[in-house]
């Protein structure tokens, strides 16, 4: 439960039409199964006490008694737990029959939700039995005691902050205006359906299709469990299709036509994050619903929810090279509209040989080729200096020359050798003046070239560099459009490898493999025997380790232990807890330190969910303080 996480379970027993002491019994064992593994919500299908399938039985005194007398004693074994539970059951009040979910607690009915929408269409023919419930909660005497009945109730959890359930049945989720619409605007973040969901052909994904929307429309948890195995066949079949989504993600499906506990770990703490993120979610109220307060121990929840280490990067490949291809033209069109607007017809590119120019270049030859100017107009400038190496050298002129673009030389060295005499600087002394002498060199040839050719400077920054500053202020911080503004690098190397798995020219695919295969540097420092010296990685850390810090922090606005907690078993067998807690240091102080290089960004396209622009997704101030978030990382090292 700390970091706002809870562990909630979408649960179908095997049932017996008719039989409420049978299916109560099967309930019970599942219940002490959920208890036994930490899940604190747990939700059952729609009717399961007596089975959905009865149809004119529901009308059998004997059937509902028995169903309310089974209801007591499941309440009673709830006595001692404080999980909140859902269990469906038909329900008489005040002489019309009601399809309810029950919710227990800790020996307790909270409150019992009637669904709203009763069908009687296609196999459906609910309305034969059933009264649609009533909105506004009513009192519903049970051996003495009040209980609220209605659909407008919400019930609150005094351990988790945000923690705010809510229930609907069946088709009240396929409606046009589901019920879940005003429970999430007054307050739930949790969503639960008591369902009775008949299969046919496609049907399956259609109902995944609902919860998941349901789930991001809302910025809620969406908890569905499906009746399954024991239900009549007679006419239909119930597969038991249970879904655990969150925000729009699916976290846990079962699979069907069986039995099935499906358990998820959901995050309340980020369902809050979005909904205050997002300005048009309604200011909800809660004037019309009765809010029931329930309590729970302070808990931990073992995570059992898996992180993706590459947050940026989808893992499928079919996916994966779906969202390539659509970056690359979101890059490519930005640059296109600049291209329409300012009507210049050459590019200045420098070229180093490294992943981010060369995604750069081939961005600018994309651009160029839907615009119908010819590749020669894109200048492509390698200028070698103390650093370069001989296979980066060859990597940028090979790119350069293959992909039919004009190669100009700048040899900067005399250049930066005469601006050390002029300033004094120790050729020796290899600090960060000796380095980002070079890189302001290099800005100032682009520079002058593109005034030379009226063409304009692409940038060539990655949006991992910019979150860390590890770019030289007013060098290659600087440029005209920097294309590579929204990409992460860990997608800077995948959009690479795409290009070179679709190009179709093996030579091309083989320079762009070898730029792969060579370690990220800056090369401001000398060589050492002819290899690269520098390693940006070890310097600043791993850029899969910072590129999930920076994903976590913005795009979910998750502490600093929270994200070091889920970092920890995502990265298990690469990086040591004690590595991880290093590098999250070293985020953080330079995320901080190094926002007035953000501040005076060029324009470039966002192209996902997190991005660092001014002008979009992060409006911070350069001198906003960081103790609060290292004070919280001091802790996790104490």
């Amino acid at each position: 439960m700390r970091h706002g996480f809870i562990k909630v379970a979408a649960i179908t027993p095997k049932i017996r039409v008719a039989d409420p002491v049978h299916n109560r019994t099967v309930i019970e064992e599942e219940m002490e199964k959920a208890y036994a593994a930490g899940v604190r919500i747990m939700v059952f299908p729609e009717l399961c006490l007596t089975g959905y399938t009865c149809y004119d039985l529901f009308l059998q005194e004997t059937l509902l008694d028995a169903a309310k007398e089974q209801l007591l004693i499941l309440t009673e074994k709830t006595s001692g737990k404080d999980g909140l539970v859902f269990v469906g059951l038909p329900l008489e009040k005040e002489g019309k029959l009601y399809n309810v979910a029950a919710v227990l607690q800790d020996g307790k009915i909270l409150g019992i939700v009637p669904k709203a929408h009763i069908p009687v269409h296609e196999e459906f023919c609910e309305r034969r039995h059933f009264t649609p419930g009533n909105r506004e909660p009513e009192s519903f005497m049970l051996r003495g005691e009040a209980i609220p009945f209605g659909t407008n109730i919400l019930f609150e959890c005094d351990a988790v902050k945000g923690l705010c359930v809510a229930c609907e049945i069946c088709e009240d989720l396929w409606v046009p205006c589901p019920p879940s619409t005003s429970h999430a605007v007054a307050g739930a973040t949790v969503i639960v359906n008591l369902s009775a969901s008949d299969e046919i052909v496609g049907k399956d994904e259609y109902r995944e299709m609902l919860v998941k929307s349901a789930s991001a429309r809302l910025s809620a948890a969406y908890v569905y469990a499906g009746a399954g195995e024991g239900e009549s066949t007679q006419d239909m079949v119930f597969g038991g299709h249970n879904l655990i989504a969150e925000n729009g993600n699916m976290l846990a499906q079962g699979g069907r036509f069986g039995c099935e506990t499906v358990c998820a770990d959901i995050d309340i703490h980020r369902l809050c994050m979005e909904r205050r993120r997002m300005s048009t979610y309604p200011v909800g109220t809660a004037e019309e619903y009765e809010v029931v307060p329930y309590k729970m121990k302070q808990l931990e929840t073992p995570l059992h929810r898996n992180f993706a280490g590459m947050p940026f990067v989808p893992t499928e490949k079919t996916r994966r090279d779906r969202r390539c291809d659509e970056i690359l033209s979101i890059q490519a069109y930005g640059l296109k509209k600049r291209y329409e607007h300012t009507e210049c017809k050459s590019a200045v590119i420098g070229v180093s040989g490294g992943l981010d120019s060369t995604l750069a270049l081939l961005v600018t030859v994309r651009t160029f080729d839907m615009l119908g100017i010819p590749r020669g107009n894109i200048k492509a400038v390698t200028m070698p200096c103390f650093g370069t190496t001989d296979r980066t050298y060859d990597n940028a002129c090979k790119l350069a020359r293959t992909l039919g673009t004009e190669l100009l030389e700048v040899d900067i060295k005399e250049a930066v050798t005469v601006h050390f005499r002029d300033i004094g600087q120790d050729m020796e002394k290899h600090d960060v003046t000796y380095e980002n002498s070079q890189a302001r060199e290099r800005t100032q040839v682009l520079m002058d070239i593109a005034n030379q050719t009226g063409g304009m400077v692409i940038g060539t920054g990655d949006m991992s560099e910019l979150a860390l500053g590890w770019a030289t202020y007013n060098g290659d911080h600087m440029s005209m459009y920097g294309v590579n503004a929204g990409v992460p690098k860990t997608l800077v190397r995948h959009l690479v490898q795409y290009y070179a798995d679709t190009c179709e020219d093996e030579q091309l695919a083989a320079v762009l493999r070898d730029v792969l295969d060579t370690p990220v540097s800056p090369e401001l420092l000398p060589p050492v025997n002819g290899t690269i010296s520098q390693r940006t990685e070890d310097l600043v850390g791993p850029y899969e380790l910072h590129d999930f810090f920076l994903y976590y922090m913005l795009r979910c606005a998750f502490t600093p232990s929270k994200i070091y907690r889920i970092a920890v078993p995502t990265f298990a067998g690469q990086y040591s807890a004690a590595e991880i807690l290093k590098w999250m240091k070293t985020f953080y102080r330079r995320f901080f330190s190094q926002q007035f290089k953000r501040s005076c960004l060029p324009d470039g396209p966002k192209v996902g969910s997190v991005g660092v622009s001014p002008r979009g997704d992060l409006r911070m101030p350069s001198d906003a303080c960081n103790s609060l978030w290292m004070a919280e990382l001091e802790k996790l090292g104490s």
